[in-house]
């Protein structure tokens, strides 16, 4: 490991308590929640106050850890969680991420008609004829130039 990096340069999410997460697996998959306690090495106690997910122990591989950390004290009741949650504006933050935008966008996608799909393959082939027209055209002019 190079001298000017330490492992704590390194990482920047820690499973901690406050930490907001991305559950990727499971009942709840696609909502977002709050460590509230660490129980042991492989789970962690969860609270979603805003997002539907009730409170309970899950596992840390199911769970995908974000750059948001809410201020909370360990094992804070439900109440006290979502005040923090609120204060922090969490939602509007994770609504600005690109992770966000890039899950919306895939569910947009994934909701397309077959004929909107097709519609979709069209306007690609469009315009990518128009690019690679213009490519064209700009390397003659290069070659003229010479």
């Amino acid at each position: 490991m190079p001298q000017d990096k330490q492992p704590k340069d390194l990482f920047t999410r820690f499973v901690q308590v406050g930490r907001v997460a991305y559950i990727a697996v499971g009942p709840d998959k696609g909502h977002l929640c709050v460590i509230v306690e660490i129980i042991d090495q492989t789970r962690v106690l969860v609270d979603g106050p805003l997002s539907g997910v009730i409170r309970k122990p899950i596992t840390i591989r199911w769970l995908h850890l974000t750059d948001f950390v809410v201020r909370i004290s360990r094992g804070m009741r439900q109440k006290g969680v979502k005040k923090a949650w609120v204060d922090e504006k969490i939602d509007e933050k994770w609504q600005n991420t690109k992770w966000c935008k890039k899950l919306e966008a895939k569910k947009r996608k994934a909701a397309l008609t077959d004929f909107q799909r097709f519609q979709l393959m069209i306007a690609k082939k469009q315009r990518n004829f128009i690019v690679r027209k213009e490519i064209l055209r700009l390397k003659k002019e290069a070659a003229k130039a010479k």
